[in-house]
């Protein structure tokens, strides 16, 4: 039902009344005006929609109207022209009409939506008025009550626009509309509510009152004449879930009746699998209930009987194949359950295996025989007859900024060479790798112009490669961090790979420039060079304040070149050199201008000073990773070492092994085993203060964020410094507070690394908020630092039979001790006398005890953690894209610990965009 509004000139409000009789639906409507009884017999009329003729039959005195049409003039019009209306009919002045020829004029006026009403008078006459009220012009098309659905999602799919003519069907069709996208929501319940409110001029405004209802969820799946599996292991089949709790993110619980048929297909494809070669779904029927707020599948299937393979052979018709020995290859066997996807798969291994002798089009179809009695399937693959391909041409498309040969490069087959299917499959993959186009790209086989040429099409669409970020975020390791990068991943649309980047927090600060050339000069072999500086302060802790110990400020460059060796192994080369500033707080760790070891440590102390480090290195790459991005199969290994000592200050060698195997499990799942370990070798003599001679900011060092469960720096050797307290009773003790004790992470030379992780697969509706969760278990330890000599020895005493440890009196140059006394003025000074006041002659003159200085409070030193012995983890983490940047969470538990080890449960790092 429209309602419509009736609004006058004047803007007053608006009063409600029905159009009568006008249904939606399309019902009849009664004629709007009649013609005044006095010149019935002389006029036909007609409404927006005439009554059927049988409802009011011509009395019998009337004669039917005929004769030719002696002048023919329209009336009413306002916006459209006279001639315009007269050209939807078929009457001109001079012909001759009848009573089926004005009955056809009405029926096309109002097909044509132009007008609301239409009479036409004079049929007796012959001369003929056509009388029309045009339908009005639509001012405005108000949505209202829509929530869920915003208004631009709704505008573009209805007709009913400004400025155009509005008509009833057109309404009719667009409520219709507004329902099927609600009811595509998932909201069965759902209704919209039509209103027209008159305004001058012949304007309407049409309002859509919107009541979008709940949205329909699946409230229960039955499945009937199963009997080999329960319900539940076949409603895990499907997409679509039953509404739980648990359920709340996902959208699969919402009704679909293209996801019905789909499930229908899954189950039966469980079924193919498990053996049941005679499946089917006989019937599915979706019940909306009566509040319509849910639906109530039901399946009836039947199950039939399970089959095994019976013979499975292979029958080839190209010569250069043996099907007895291609049978043997296969993984299915006789007597094993039967299972379509392994036929799939096998039919899929022959394709490829033909497929790498060239030829490109081979057709492998599988033939089955069942045995209904015996219950078995044999199987024959039979292999067509097929020519050997060769490559016609590679035609690459969709680029529009990318250089054709930035790809072309890429691709391991040229024209003229013949098809090799593993071939084909390394390209895709290096394309993928390259990070410039949307994920899932394929390189298309097609026929050439004879059947042994093939045509391979990569159609590419490329993605925005070009990165310009401004984040600033909170980190539970670094603090405040802001950051701002820019990066050209595919610079000028050669694969050139430009940077630039500052990043501040804290505890660092950085500023670094990047370019590589990945085929100088059109050659494969890439170069490229670094340049930075980097100011990096290490920290500790005291209580809960986290407090800088040592900082380092690194200048400096690397050149870069690499080669490839083989399709997966490349030889990489650098030299860099860099000039590093270590320093400490003058305020915190000096004493009379030099290096407090009772404040920073000998190991702090030690790693003072300005050098320069120049190093030459290699690394040997094997990658075999379908993708580098986000790979899903394949394996990488990386053999690498560092020399340093080819001039500048510091000597050492540095080698390390990394490798990692990814694999998909199906349905989502992602296991990753990665490894890695180095170790650092001296150069040079032993240091005199007994330090190792791998200075602490060359060292190792081990924690989050690559070994989850433990704090930044939280495994290795350390030094900790334990002060002494007093318990309630006076007695001296430890402190037994972690936070109270001073905790210096020292590095170590060697180290191993490894992890097993499984990413999960979730649900489309939290894949589209950009969930990605694992669980995953850690190994690893950090070990193979010469232990640092003693800060320094206390004093002791023995107090009522108790041993107690005595703070470090502050001495002169000489090592004697240094006390205070008081002067008569009442100010005090210091002297060697511990008792009385300084007389002549170096006499210590009176009884009465001074006051020792403190240059130390007593402490216990302990160095810890030096132990190959593994710590294990195990945890779950999870990353989110979301809209205030990328989150990671991590929750992990250390299972195993070394003493001095830091551990920490959760962590996380989180940045927005601005």
């Amino acid at each position: 039902m429209v309602t419509v509004l009736n609004v006058s000139t004047s803007r007053t409000r608006a009063l409600p009344a029905l159009l009568g009789c006008t249904i939606l639906a399309g019902l009849p409507v009664a004629a709007a005006a009649q013609t005044p009884t006095a010149q019935a017999p002389a006029a036909r009329t007609a409404t927006a929609q005439s009554a059927p003729a049988s409802t009011a039959p011509t009395p019998a005195a009337t004669p039917a109207p005929s004769g030719v049409i002696k002048s023919l003039r329209v009336e009413g019009t306002q916006r459209i022209e006279p001639e315009t209306a007269l050209s939807y009919t078929k009457l001109r002045q001079g012909q001759p009409y009848n009573n089926e020829t004005l009955d056809q004029a009405l029926k096309d006026l109002l097909a044509s939506d132009l007008f609301a009403d239409v009479q036409i008078e004079g049929a007796l006459s012959g001369d003929i008025i056509i009388r029309v009220r045009e339908n009005p012009i639509i001012n405005r098309v108000i949505l209202e009550g829509n929530k869920r659905l915003k208004d631009d999602k709704i505008t573009k799919e209805i007709k009913l626009k400004p400025r155009q003519i509005f008509t009833r069907s057109a309404v009719r069709a667009d409520v219709a509309r507004i329902v099927e996208l609600y009811r595509r929501q998932g909201r069965f319940a759902a209704s919209v509510d039509p209103k027209m409110v008159n305004l001058d001029q012949n304007r309407v405004d049409v309002v859509f009152e919107i009541s979008e209802g709940p949205k329909s969820k699946v409230r229960q799946i039955n499945i009937l004449g199963n009997e080999k599996f329960k319900d539940s292991e076949l409603r895990a089949q499907m997409a679509t879930k039953e509404a739980r709790f648990t359920r709340l993110l996902s959208s699969n619980t919402s009704y679909d009746q293209d996801r019905l048929a789909y499930d229908q297909q899954k189950l039966r494809q469980f079924y193919l699998t498990q053996g049941y070669a005679d499946f089917r779904v006989t019937s599915a029927v979706a019940e909306l209930t009566p509040d319509k707020k849910d639906f109530i599948i039901t399946y009836v299937v039947e199950e039939g009987p399970r089959y095994k393979f019976g013979d499975v052979t292979v029958d080839s018709d190209i010569r250069d194949f043996d099907g007895k020995a291609l049978a043997k290859t296969l993984s299915i066997k006789k007597g094993d359950w039967y299972n379509a996807k392994a036929v799939e798969d096998t039919v899929d291994s022959l394709s490829q295996t033909t497929g790498l002798f060239g030829y490109a089009f081979t057709d492998v179809s599988p033939e089955f025989n069942r045995d209904r009695d015996d219950l078995t399937m044999s199987i024959n693959f039979h292999i067509a007859q097929a020519q050997r391909t060769y490559v016609e041409r590679v035609e690459i498309t969709g680029n529009t900024q990318t250089q054709d040969k930035v790809i072309r490069r890429e691709i391991r087959l040229a024209e003229g060479d013949a098809f090799n299917s593993f071939q084909v499959k390394r390209s895709q993959d290096r394309i993928n790798s390259l990070g410039y186009f949307q994920d899932k790209f394929e390189i298309k086989q097609e026929q050439g112009s004879s059947p042994d040429r093939v045509v391979l099409n990569a159609n590419v669409e490329e993605k925005s490669t070009g990165e310009l970020q401004l984040s600033a975020g909170y980190s539970s390791l670094e603090r405040f961090i802001i950051q701002a990068n820019i990066t050209q991943r595919n610079f000028r649309g050669r694969g050139q790979e430009l940077r630039a980047g500052v990043n501040y927090s804290s505890y660092s600060k950085s500023i670094e420039l990047g370019f590589t050339e990945p085929y100088l000069f059109d050659k494969n072999v890439a170069v490229g060079v670094d340049v930075f500086r980097r100011d990096y302060n290490s920290f500790n802790y005291i209580g809960n304040d986290r407090n800088t110990t040592y900082g380092q400020v690194s200048t400096g460059f690397q050149v870069r070149a690499g080669v490839p060796l083989t399709e997966y192994w490349q030889l990489a080369g650098r030299y860099g050199l860099s000039y590093d500033e270590v320093t400490l707080d003058r305020n915190t760790f000096f004493t009379n201008g030099q290096c407090d070891v009772l404040k920073a440590g000998s190991y702090l102390c030690s790693a003072l000073g300005n050098r320069f480090t120049s190093s030459i290195g290699y690394s040997l790459i094997y990658d075999s990773l379908n993708s580098r991005l986000r790979p899903t199969a394949g394996q990488r290994l990386s053999i690498s070492q560092d020399l340093a000592g080819l001039g500048g200050d510091v000597k050492y060698i540095r080698s390390r092994i990394e490798g990692a195997k990814f694999k998909g499990l199906g349905k989502g799942f992602i296991a990753s085993l990665t490894a890695e370990g180095g170790y650092i070798h001296s150069l040079e003599g032993e240091r005199a203060d007994g330090n190792d001679s791998i200075r602490i900011n060359d060292r190792f060092y081990l924690g989050m964020p690559q070994f989850r469960g433990f704090d930044i720096r939280g495994v290795g050797p350390r030094v900790l410094r334990t002060p002494y307290t007093t318990d309630a009773n006076g007695n001296q003790i430890l402190q037994t507070d972690r936070n109270q004790i001073t905790d210096d992470a020292l590095g170590g030379r060697a180290y191993y690394l490894a992890k097993l992780e499984l990413e999960l697969p979730l649900g489309a509706g939290a894949r589209e908020l950009g969930l990605r969760p694992s669980i995953y278990a850690q190994v690893g330890s950090l070990w193979g630092l010469r232990r640092p000599p003693l800060t320094a020895t206390f004093p002791t005493t023995v107090i009522d039979g108790k041993t107690v440890v005595l703070p470090l009196p502050l001495t002169n140059d000489v090592g004697q001790p240094i006390y205070t006394y008081t002067l008569a003025d009442g100010s005090t000074a210091t002297t060697i006398c511990s008792a009385g006041i300084p007389g002549t002659g170096g006499t210590c003159n009176g009884v009465v005890p001074n006051n020792p200085l403190i240059r130390s409070n007593p402490f216990q030193e302990q160095f810890l953690g030096n132990s190959p012995k593994p710590r294990v983890t195990v945890g779950v983490g999870v990353n989110w894209n979301s809209p205030f940047g990328p989150l990671r969470i991590d929750l992990a538990k250390a299972l195993v610990t070394q003493p001095g080890d830091d551990p920490k449960l959760v962590t996380f790092n989180v940045g927005t965009q601005f």
